[in-house]
């Protein structure tokens, strides 16, 4: 056990960190939070970098196991299914769950986190430190360098943890002592928000649905907000004749839109305001190996497998790292050299399986969900969990509505899949034989 005037160090408060402190604390330790950004609750949010979040059963365990799933779910919105807006014609409606009753729940970032935070400096033993940003990190002291606005300061932990996401500062040290390798996968997509204002004070699309844009090697999300507007984020190439380079000037971009995006040009004012001045985000997957050094400098959350945005599961996959490394304090006695190795080994496969599924879900969601053909197969899979309860879950609800472990979805929808093919190849056997047994009594005849 760290001795009580030793600090478990985080770096980083967003939303892994933050979680990660209130654990922390609720098992007695002391926590020091480093934070490169100055305090979110006092500055104005970064233009076009809201990405609201789909929060669903993973990240609301782990919200309730400290007691906060009811203060963050007062300013939720609950989408339960997709509206697919096809170029020409109406919206259509299609459920996530069965019954229909099952909802992912449309949160800002920014709220979330400022929620997290406020909840973990409120906890006693848990200080934060702004505007810190990580530039030396020595695995085998824990002594630690940042840069201030005052100048380089240093501070030292037994046990530092990096919850700084996809870039993480703390992973890029580990790297540079050469004690961990990675790989990053990025994709030639890059994502742009825009904004679709209020109208009256109404919502200007259905507030109960996640909307997307398909159009095969592209497309576009919105999803609703508190003030009744909607945030959508656009995922096209970063490269070639319609990428987010390509559209230059006020009228490239309005033209593109009226051609592709019909319905959205009205309901957005500022569309050339946002689409010329927002940045434009990457996207990609980060995987390395191991997530620890030396039993205490260990990474958790993005900074050990970011993953692409497609399945909603990012921050609900961070949440739920945080829940395994307490089971895996709980289980090592708080020994972090036992206890960070075990997380590792009891997380990687999910996060290998989470990665895969965001990746699928993105050729899905861009190419698939206007088909005709993947609206069947989505019927089918409704009506087998209607017919078969408990017995036939689909990998949405699996992955969305529960807390199965993601290796462990992978694994039973194969089996799933296997079993259906089964049951198709025995019923055209069936049908075939069916129909021969009909022409030959027709040919006796």
């Amino acid at each position: 056990m760290t001795a009580e005037r030793d600090e478990i160090a985080v770096v980083g408060a967003g939303l892994a960190g933050c979680l990660l402190a209130c654990f922390l604390a609720r098992r007695g330790y002391r926590v020091a939070l480093y934070e490169r950004r100055p305090d979110p609750r006092t500055g104005m949010a970064e233009r076009g970098r809201s990405i609201n979040l789909a929060l669903s059963e993973r990240g609301l365990d782990a919200l309730r196991r400290i007691g906060l799933d009811d203060q963050v779910m007062a300013d939720a919105l609950p989408m339960r299914g997709r509206m697919i807006h096809p170029v020409a014609g109406e919206p259509q409606f299609q459920s996530y769950s069965a019954a229909g009753d099952l909802a992912i729940n449309s949160i800002s970032r920014g709220a979330l986190n400022n929620a997290l935070l406020t909840a973990a400096t409120a906890l006693p033993g848990v200080r934060v430190a702004f505007d810190h940003r990580l530039v030396g990190l020595d695995p085998s002291t824990g002594e630690m360098t940042f840069e201030t606005a005052q100048g380089k300061v240093t501070a030292a932990a037994p046990v530092v943890l990096g919850a700084d996401g996809a870039g993480s500062a703390v992973r890029g040290q580990l790297l540079a002592y050469g004690v961990l390798s990675e790989s990053l996968d990025f994709l030639d997509y890059g994502y742009k928000e825009l904004t679709i204002p209020a109208v009256g004070g109404e919502f200007a699309l259905d507030p109960a649905a996640l909307h997307i844009w398909p159009r095969g090697t592209s497309m576009m999300i919105a999803l609703p907000n508190p003030d009744h507007s909607f945030t959508c984020t656009l995922f096209w190439p970063t490269h070639g004749t319609a990428s987010l380079a390509s559209l230059s000037s006020p009228a490239a971009i309005e033209r593109h839109f009226a051609t592709h995006y019909p319905d959205l040009v009205p309901l957005a004012p500022n569309l050339v305001d946002d689409y010329q001045h927002n940045p434009v985000g990457v996207l990609g997957t980060v995987r390395c190996a191991p997530w620890q050094a030396n039993g205490r400098v260990g990474l958790i959350g993005d900074a050990a497998h970011a993953i692409v945005p497609f399945y909603g599961q990012g921050a609900n996959c961070a949440f739920e790292d945080v829940v395994m490394l307490d089971r895996c304090l709980d289980e090592c006695d708080d020994d972090w050299g036992a206890a960070l190795p075990l997380f590792q080994a009891r997380r990687q496969d999910d996060a290998e399986a989470i990665a895969r599924m965001a990746l699928a879900n993105f050729v899905e969601m861009r190419d698939k969900v206007a088909s005709p053909v993947f609206q069947a197969r989505r019927e089918l899979d409704h009506a087998l969990e209607r017919a078969l309860p408990g017995r036939y879950v689909s990998q949405y609800e699996l992955v969305s509505f529960s807390t199965t472990p993601y290796a462990q979805v992978r694994r039973r929808v194969r089996r799933q899949q296997v079993v259906l093919g089964a049951v198709a190849a025995t019923a055209a056997t069936l049908l075939v034989g069916a129909v021969g047994a009909a022409l030959a009594r027709g040919r006796r005849r």
